[in-house]
């Protein structure tokens, strides 16, 4: 079997500068602004197809700064399709994910997906849709997490993988995950109450 690389990833500098000359060639900003799966907000609503809408919050779970290039290299380092998606507009600016995943393979121009092979990357520019940034409480407390149909955005990075690629320079395994939870518990159990 021929294991042999096909593509070469560029720098995230190259990557984006294509992205934003892309996006100005469809009309679309290139003031950016880039979310992770813990922005994204599902409500219900019923007059839709999958009886739901994506809207997209920035004030409950803020993310660390150059959570883009953070999040770029580390889906660089695998060999399935990187995208770089824009979800909508909001206020002027374009909402931008990046996602990964070898679900993205057979995703063609017909799509709405403009591929670089040479790069393994994938851009989708989406449409003129203005995307709402809920800023209210309990609107993002009732949002839908379970149950709604598979998109394109459920392979964006998460804010808890992105603290995982600062603490420890990679995502961890679930059972790395699960150790250290438990680390956590036991050292909780043995601190005395008030001695912080």
């Amino acid at each position: 079997m021929d294991n042999t690389r096909r593509y070469l990833r560029p720098p995230f500098e190259e990557a984006l500068a294509a992205w934003k000359t892309l996006l100005t060639q469809h009309g679309r900003s290139t003031d950016l602004l880039w979310i992770l799966e813990e922005n994204l907000c599902f409500e219900k609503d019923p007059g839709t197809t999958a009886r739901v809408k994506l809207g997209f919050q920035t004030r409950f779970t803020p993310q660390p700064p150059d959570a883009a290039r953070k999040t770029y290299f580390h889906f660089a380092e695998n060999d399935a399709r990187l995208v770089f998606y824009r979800l909508g507009a909001n206020a002027g600016r374009s909402i931008c994910l990046l996602l990964c995943d070898p679900w993205f393979e057979p995703k063609t121009e017909a799509d709405g997906y403009l591929r670089r092979d040479d790069w393994l990357i994938s851009f989708f520019p989406g449409g003129d849709e203005q995307i709402e940034e809920v800023a209210e409480a309990e609107r993002w407390h009732n949002r839908v997490v379970r149950g709604r149909p598979l998109s394109a955005v459920d392979f964006c990075m998460t804010l808890a993988a992105l603290r995982e690629l600062q603490a420890h320079g990679r995502v961890l395994t679930p059972d790395e995950r699960f150790g250290l939870q438990i680390l956590r518990s036991l050292r909780r159990a043995r601190t005395p109450r008030g001695s912080g």
